[in-house]
């Protein structure tokens, strides 16, 4: 098939029956519609939707994903495994959609084939996030009962990039877009149920809707590591290509200047130009680029504080979940986790001199708390319970 751009010409859709090798059939359809190829699971987003739609494979789901892409993927052997069939849609990169007055994150994920591949299959239909439910403004999918996995609150999402933004035109496109979800955020009324993952979204849409229900991000974890009493040194990871996270390493490197004597690992896949001049002459402060998922974990298990932070408020974030598996002490803002019983796993800090004062005493601080971290995050993130609530609800809805 090839690393090929899908153009907008083609029949874009593509049906793909299920390997021979999985004969093991699923009782209960389910259609999800993905804002983008859930593999590999790579970030936020795509790590809970590539780990929901295996959780649900696994208690007895038959899945038909549709999925929007910039690009066809060169292997989908994977997501077979998982999945009865696999259509793929492209993403519009028509830049009129900029002036449209619904969001262009949503505007650009369209295609006419999709509602006929929908309604060829009688099921219910989750769509994972806003972005791809531009279909419902098209064809109401009469008889097909929807809901809606929320991401993020995406007024306040991209108000946040449109805030940490230094890029002058992203700013304001960013501001434009936050502007545009105020109004279609109110589509959420439509679904049978709205699945948030924190609980700052789920009293948003409670409030608003009346049909939220908490489950917990999904993320692939089932054991904390066992691990040494001390680490070798304090680590961020982010994708440095995203304002906030630009924001945040930046903050830590300031925070890092004034502890000399403590390591800081700065981890990603981009923006190592951008941290290495602000590093300077900081000897204590380093960034590798992260080669693969093998020595991300490596990584992970070779720290002894995790410090992540965020200067927007959107729940629990996958990368404060994985700390909390993969790794010893996590320090983190208020805005990396809302859920209380996880965010008791974790030390709180807000401002410099608070996280310059929470990593001096963990640095001397054994790490020793495995046990009790395992039994706390089994009780709230534990993906087949978490799955199993979905599909209750899924399942009573849906019939």
């Amino acid at each position: 098939m090839g690393n090929e751009i899908v153009s907008k010409d083609k029949i874009l859709a593509r049906l793909r029956p299920k390997s021979p090798i999985f004969v093991s059939m699923p009782s209960q359809p389910l259609h999800i519609v993905s804002f983008d190829n859930p593999y590999p699971p790579v970030y936020g987003g795509v790590i809970d939707v590539f780990f929901k739609l295996k959780a649900l494979h696994a208690i007895g789901f038959e899945i038909y994903l549709h999925c929007f892409v910039d690009q066809l993927p060169v292997d989908t052997t994977e997501l077979e495994k998982y999945t009865t069939r696999l259509y793929w849609y492209p993403r519009s990169k028509n830049v009129l959609k900029l002036l449209a007055s619904t969001p262009f994150s949503v505007g650009s994920r369209y295609h006419e084939s999709i509602v006929g591949n929908i309604a060829s299959v009688d099921a219910p239909v989750l769509f994972e996030g806003l972005q791809p439910t531009f279909v419902l403004r098209k064809h109401a999918l009469a008889g097909q009962k929807k809901f809606l996995r929320l991401m993020n609150i995406e007024s306040d999402y991209y108000g946040g990039l449109s805030g940490s933004e230094r890029n002058l035109i992203k700013k304001v496109l960013y501001g434009f877009e936050s502007r545009k979800y105020v109004r279609y955020q109110k589509t959420m009324a439509d679904f049978e149920n709205v699945f948030t993952l924190s609980v700052h979204e789920t009293d948003y849409v409670a409030q608003r809707y009346g049909n939220a229900v908490y489950v917990p991000v999904f993320h692939g974890n089932t054991r904390v590591a066992s691990l040494s009493e001390f680490g070798d040194y304090a680590f961020y990871n982010g994708d440095l290509r995203l304002a906030d996270n630009q924001r945040a390493a930046l903050f830590l490197i300031d925070v890092f200047r004034a502890l000399p004597d403590i390591k800081l690992v700065i981890a990603s896949d981009h923006g190592k130009r951008l941290i290495e001049r602000a590093i300077g002459d900081a000897s204590n402060i380093e960034h590798t680029t992260i080669r693969d998922a093998k020595h991300f974990d490596e990584l992970m298990a070779g720290a002894h504080v995790c410090v992540m932070l965020s200067f927007q408020q959107s729940g629990t974030k996958l990368k404060a979940v994985n700390a909390l598996y993969k790794s010893r002490h996590c320090l983190i803002n208020a805005n990396m986790i809302d859920d209380p019983g996880v965010r008791g796993l974790c030390t709180m800090a807000s401002t410099k001199s608070e996280f310059i004062g929470a990593v001096k005493r963990l640095s001397e601080v054994p790490y020793r708390d495995s046990e009790n971290r395992q039994k706390v995050l089994d009780a709230v993130l534990n993906d087949q319970k978490n799955a199993q609530k979905l599909a209750e609800m899924i399942v009573k809805k849906g019939a």
